[in-house]
């Protein structure tokens, strides 16, 4: 017997609908269910690669007991975070109030009236453990406190709903845009970036960006930020962080030395990822293994996260089957290794070579097994590409000159019932979301510029195509398509990634699009065209006209929230103001049509007090106020171009200019300020560092 959650597109959804919960969908009709009925929600929210939310749906969701308690008191709704981040983001900060930490599964329970929160948590397992309540000693305990504390619920729920209402207008004083207060933000993110805490390791791009960017200055700091920054990339390109074997990035490691990964691979993680480490290539940190690490990330895309359509996955599950007769996946099984593999399937030499290069050993880093994880920096050798390919067969079926495509394992019954030609691979979610797609592009398009490459662009470009061809429904940008249909109305984080993305494709097409390869490509023009158009509509429906910056959702599509939030806060993606007020800094360079850079700075004041006081809140915030302070425009002719969209000018933009005046190879514009025109490359070059690093 399946529930209502059978028939949703979404894969998470539908791995909870044969639950003997009675689960809703987020829906008006829920919503007026509990209202009707009086009972209090209980909302739960994940996603489908989620490790803890996969063993919560395996216990305490499969619990007939739990399930007949909680269709009996509670109205029960979930929510795929990724489709509704808007919902996930108000109820994580209400679980952040109440218990000072947040996590997923987030689990809440709602009064059925204005749906706001009154109690919550993470996991809970079936019986107490982990010194966690059971949950279903949760469940009566929250039931009899609704019923019978009616006057502590009605005050808990006036402070959580006040406090949202004050988190959300934000503090009407306003901070000066000045040097100081961006060098301040640098300084503490630069310390955020270099820190060595005893925990999980997470790749944290957006202040990593924002710590790379203070690589230009001369600014008194007690970090070196180019070590930093060095350091960061090689925790990524050497840590098992990375998949050695088979390309592409893990969401995280448990550890604090970058070894054993909680194995999901997540598209939004490889974007950012692949951006930066090209981004260290192009300031003059070129090790081999960043190059290394971005070639096999785009090699992965290609054989595994690519609809035939164009468009990138979104997430593959960390848990996998070791054979198709087990009832659970285990974590971490497609990438691990026993030694005892290691000896039958490598020689002797190709053996002594891992271990040199590897932190192999016979009794492992994971549960007995060996995650890989490099130990030194540099390429590898032939030998150990060797077996590295060795292993890559055992794991696909074949050698990775052979195996150009992996077909995804779209849920549990696919990857155990298929037949595969070696390893089952961990389920692949297949939906396409605009937002993660974008930072896909954007470090795509990044990588082509820096090294060069065609390739890259090309499948930028295919991706951006089918975002412009397949997500707009009746005039309005959609966040989501599955399988060829589209769904959900984009976000700001959509909008504002998507305009960055086609901003970056302008930039790449500028060095790469003259070329006799390239002519099939949309030419760079087209790229910064769309880019308006799509800013356009973002300004239309999310921009804040009282307040400023842009709303997480619009106003027709804000109904069913308790507040509608403006997103400043960077997590595992960065925030959307962040990088939306970038944006309006760079189309104001390229319009040129100065209201953009009015915009920016509107925004930029909206959020200045929570620059000042939490600076380590909003990395992305301070690479916005480092392109409204340094912004430059380089137009120059199509053969100085790629020379300069290779090196590392984090806040300028090219144009080709036709019509230079004779003996000039470049103009510098310092937004509203031309400098003398370049004569020279030395003068030009001269000219563009002193712009990027202007007081």
């Amino acid at each position: 017997m399946v529930n209502r959650l059978a028939q949703s597109q979404s894969l998470y959804l539908r791995k909870h609908a044969e639950n003997p919960i009675d689960w809703w969908p987020w829906c008006d009709e829920a919503l007026e269910t509990a209202r009707s009925e009086n009972k209090p929600i209980f909302l739960s929210i994940g996603y489908s690669s989620c490790h803890w939310c996969t063993v919560m749906e395996g216990e305490a969701f499969s619990d007939r007991a739990i399930a007949q308690y909680m269709n009996s008191h509670f109205i029960p709704i979930k929510v795929d975070r990724e489709e509704r981040p808007d919902i996930d983001s108000i109820y994580m900060q209400t679980l952040q109030m109440m218990t000072g930490q947040g996590g997923w599964p987030l689990n809440v329970f709602l009064t059925p009236d204005e749906r706001v929160p009154f109690y919550g948590g993470t996991y809970f397992p079936v019986e107490p453990r982990y010194g966690r309540p059971g949950f279903l000693e949760v469940l009566q305990a929250i039931r009899r406190f609704y019923d019978t504390e009616k006057g502590k619920v009605e005050a808990f729920k006036a402070e959580i709903l006040s406090n949202l209402q004050q988190s959300a207008a934000l503090s009407g004083v306003t901070a000066e845009l000045n040097r100081e207060l961006f060098q301040k933000g640098l300084e503490i993110n630069t310390g955020i970036v270099a820190g060595h805490n005893p925990g999980p390791s997470f790749p944290m791009i957006p202040y990593a960006e924002l710590a790379l960017r203070g690589t230009r200055f001369n600014f008194e700091s007690k970090y070196d930020s180019k070590q930093v920054c060095t350091q960061r990339g090689l925790d990524l390109a050497l840590g098992g962080i990375y998949d050695h074997v088979g390309g592409g990035f893990h969401r995280y490691t448990v550890d604090a030395t970058w070894t054993v990964p909680h194995f999901e691979k997540m598209l939004y993680d490889n974007g950012q990822i692949v951006e930066y480490l090209a981004n260290l290539w192009s300031a003059g940190i070129q090790e081999p293994a960043f190059e290394t690490a971005i070639a096999g990330t785009v090699e992965w895309l290609k054989r595994e996260m690519i609809a035939p359509t164009g468009y990138f996955y979104a997430a593959q599950d960390a848990d996998s089957f070791n054979t198709s007769e087990e009832v659970e996946p285990e974590e971490g099984a497609f990438y691990v290794w026993t030694y005892a593999e290691l000896e039958q399937l490598l020689t002797a030499e190709e053996l002594a070579e891992i271990k040199a290069q590897f932190t192999v050993s016979r009794s492992g880093n994971f549960e007995g097994k060996n995650v890989l994880q490099r130990r030194h920096p540099g390429r590898l050798s032939d030998t150990v590409e060797t077996a590295l390919a060795k292993l890559f067969a055992v794991r696909y079926g074949g050698n990775p000159n052979t195996v150009k495509t992996f077909p995804p394992a779209r849920n549990n019954q696919e990857a155990k019932n298929d037949s595969w030609p070696g390893r089952i691979p961990a389920v692949t979610d297949t939906k396409m979301i605009a937002a993660w797609n974008s930072l896909m592009i954007s470090g795509l398009a990044r990588a082509a510029a820096v090294f060069g490459n065609l390739e890259y662009l090309e499948l930028a470009v295919k991706a951006a195509n089918f975002i412009l061809d397949n997500q707009w429904t009746e005039g309005r940008f959609q966040r989501l398509n599955y399988d060829g249909q589209s769904a959900v109305t984009a976000q700001s984080e959509d909008y504002a990634l998507f305009v960055k993305a086609l901003l970056d494709l302008h930039q790449a097409s500028l060095t790469l699009g003259n070329g006799e390869e390239a002519k099939q490509l949309p030419n760079s023009q087209f790229w910064l065209e769309k880019a308006l158009q799509v800013q356009e509509e973002f300004d239309e429906f999310l921009w804040s006209v009282e307040l400023g910056g842009y709303y997480n959702t619009a106003q027709d599509a804000s109904g069913d929230l308790l507040v509608r939030e403006r997103s400043y806060i960077d997590n595992a993606t960065p925030a959307a103001n962040g990088i939306a007020i970038a944006s309006l800094v760079r189309l104001a360079l390229l319009g040129p049509n100065l209201e953009y850079l009015d915009r920016a700075e509107q925004g930029l004041q909206a959020f200045s007090s929570i620059v000042q006081d939490s600076p380590q809140a909003c990395p992305s915030l301070l690479s916005a106020i480092d392109w409204y302070q340094h912004s430059t425009l380089i137009r120059t002719s199509p053969d100085q171009i790629s020379g300069l969209i290779s090196q590392y000018y984090p806040t300028a933009v090219c144009q080709i200019e036709a019509d230079l005046p004779e003996g000039v190879i470049g103009l510098v514009c310092e937004c509203l300020t031309c400098k003398e025109p370049a004569k020279s490359q030395e003068r030009l070059l001269e000219e563009i560092l002193q712009s990027q690093t202007r007081v």
